[in-house]
């Protein structure tokens, strides 16, 4: 999607991906089911950690990655089959341990903030599943974009 100046983000500067709701998103009320949400959620989070040089792959190989510990919605308005979505999100409180993301989900359309939502994340050792200081590659590519 071309940069458009009048999506109505919260914040200034989002990481964002652009979802198309299908019919498998849709639940027996005719609108994305609530699971769903938190799917799109989890692209946005993988999408945007590619990006800043931290695919899945490379957490793997250096044996760390960032777990939920958290995860506070607020679900607005309903998406449905055909709708197409900009779901953003801004890294916020990172330090060496944790780190939260901050979500929302806009109607490219209507514009209508549909989500708004916050994950907290904490790094793991993926050998012991124990909380970790976050490597130096995470430490650089993880920087808050957002003072929450």
């Amino acid at each position: 999607m071309a940069e458009r100046d009048d999506i109505p983000w919260d914040h200034t500067s989002p990481f964002f991906i652009e979802i198309d709701v299908v019919a498998s998103d849709i639940d027996g009320f005719g609108h994305a089911n609530n699971t769903v949400y938190l799917r799109w959620l989890t692209e946005c989070a993988w999408a945007h950690s590619a990006a800043v040089g931290l695919p899945e792959e490379r957490c793997v190989t250096l044996r760390r990655g960032m777990a939920v510990r958290t995860i506070h919605l607020d679900l607005l308005a309903s998406a449905y089959e055909g709708d197409r979505l900009l779901v953003g999100n801004w890294m916020a409180d990172k330090n060496r341990l944790k780190a939260t993301r901050v979500y929302q989900i806009i109607n490219a359309e209507t514009l209508t903030t549909l989500v708004r939502g916050r994950v907290d994340f904490v790094c793991i050792n993926l050998d012991t599943g124990r909380p970790v200081r976050m490597p130096p590659e995470f430490d650089a590519a993880y920087q808050n974009t957002l003072s929450a």
